[in-house]
């Protein structure tokens, strides 16, 4: 599955489609579309109406026409909404005769249930957030009087109360349109904020994020479309995410892979395949950073901190600036570079990075700019001083045309063409592990019949590897 904005190759989607038909044909199966619609910020997940796509990228005809020949992932952003959308402007004229005045989490009414003089300091530092502040927004309402609103993300990203019926109505309704118009796959960005509940952190809060989860999944299963919730925090939240059989995010494997190839030990990076499940999308790179705290306790401290000070000793242009306030670093448990620039640059070593993608267990997902091995783009982070931005080139049809005939694109499109027809990786399949060396690694994959078989030998001190299909090398 290709991660990619709808103006990042090329300039809109019949642009994307283009490039999609002439170069990378049966390299993708599955495309996430990064969120398309009308927008206010966030490079789009600040959306402001759901039931548009944004003009400058095409219409919905052409979002379909995309999907005709590959399956697709649209974002929901449960957790928040523009400013600028129909149910923020109408509470903000009307207020208590707005037909959207539960829509919205109401700070100062949320508290008074909890008795007078709350929150506290103690109430406020509780509450797991992406701000040295209160997570609150003030709103002046069209009578002139004000109030606080929940504001977890950004000035644009009001919260949602996502128990309100009106709220629950806007749900339905969205994810019905968006899976009429093609949508196979509902991304839930942000859904881990969405609870909030007085004497917890209001992140991923038990039972009532279950609720949450399955009462989405309730609406997308008869029209035959499935949910992946979206949450960077600790491993074993995605492991009881999919205890619950829903898809995950494996956002570990690019530190484990990053550690394994910087120091050349396989032992982490086996422990990791072992216990993974097979219903997950696997990530090197996304539109964010690279996460850190993702892997934690998977890699000790230690290598944790080993691997971030190797990635900014060897990586191509990569600073620790980049991913701090200076440049608007929204998280700082993650690195900004792109993989490749990671790795050095380095063709032979990017390259068995994705090899150990494609056999871990689950569906891999590739970023576009990973996809054409893309540098860290110097010159847009500095024009922008935003730190993410080192990852987000824009690429025209002319670089495309001139990115794949570059041998290291060549090989990676034809790992990822022969990933997509090998009987091998069936999820329904097994995997099987073995580290010969302290510097080896030995990956089998078998379909559910056991009649096929893909088997990787990588020798992670010099980079090399041998795959076979059914006792046939593969050449790419």
């Amino acid at each position: 599955m290709l991660i990619t904005y709808s103006d990042s190759l090329g300039k809109n989607f019949k642009e994307l489609h283009e490039i999609l038909e002439k170069h990378v044909g049966d390299a993708i199966g599955g495309i996430h579309l990064l969120p398309f619609f009308p927008s206010t910020g966030d490079r789009g997940f600040a959306p402001s109406d759901y039931t548009q796509v944004n003009a400058a990228f095409g219409d919905w005809s052409d979002v379909e026409k995309l999907g005709e020949k590959h399956y697709l992932m649209f974002d929901f952003m449960i957790n928040h909404i523009s400013r600028k959308s129909i149910m923020y402007k109408d509470f903000k004229k009307n207020k208590d005769n707005s037909a959207y005045k539960d829509v919205f989490f109401r700070w100062e009414k949320f508290w008074a249930q909890a008795g007078e003089n709350r929150p506290t300091k103690a109430d406020v530092d509780l509450i797991y957030k992406r701000k040295d502040k209160a997570p609150i927004q003030e709103i002046e309402f069209a009578d002139g009087s004000k109030e606080n609103l929940w504001n977890t993300f950004g000035e644009e990203q009001i919260d949602i109360n996502v128990k309100s019926d009106a709220a629950k109505k806007f749900f339905r309704e969205t994810l019905e349109n968006m899976v009429a118009h093609g949508a196979d796959l509902i991304r839930l960005d942000a859904f881990a904020y969405a609870v909030k509940k007085i004497d917890s952190n209001c992140f991923f809060v038990e039972p009532e994020i279950w609720e949450l989860l399955d009462k989405i999944r309730e609406i997308l299963q008869p029209l035959g479309a499935e949910l992946l919730p979206e949450i960077h925090e600790h491993y074993s939240i995605s492991q009881k995410i999919a205890a619950h059989d829903y898809f995950v995010y494996d956002f570990a494997l690019p530190m484990i892979v990053l550690y394994t190839l910087y120091s050349g030990k396989t032992e982490r990076l086996a422990e990791w395949l072992r216990i993974s499940p097979m219903k997950q999308f696997t990530t090197l790179d996304t539109h964010d950073g690279i996460g850190v705290v993702d892997a934690r306790e998977i890699l000790t401290d230690e290598e944790i901190d080993y691997t971030s000070e190797h990635l900014y000793r060897v990586g191509a242009n990569v600073k620790r600036k980049y991913s701090s306030a200076a440049y608007n670093n929204l998280d700082i448990y993650q690195i900004n570079s792109t993989y490749y620039s990671a790795l050095g640059n380095d063709d032979a070593t990017y390259l068995l990075s994705r090899v150990f993608q494609v056999f871990a267990p689950g569906i891999p997902q590739i970023y576009y700019v990973g996809l054409f091995a893309g540098e860290n783009d110097i010159a847009l982070l500095e024009s922008s001083k935003e730190g993410r931005n080192i990852n987000r080139h824009y690429f025209t049809k002319e670089e495309v045309a001139q990115e794949v005939e570059r041998p290291i694109v060549e090989k990676l499109l034809n790992l990822l063409k022969w990933r997509n027809i090998s009987p091998a990786f069936d999820l329904e399949g097994s995997i099987s592990i073995e580290t010969p060396t302290e510097t080896s690694i030995q990956i089998i994959r078998k379909d559910a019949t056991g009649q096929h078989n893909a088997v990787l030998f990588a020798d992670t001190a010099n980079k090399n590897y041998v795959i076979t299909e059914n006792g046939n090398e593969i050449i790419l």
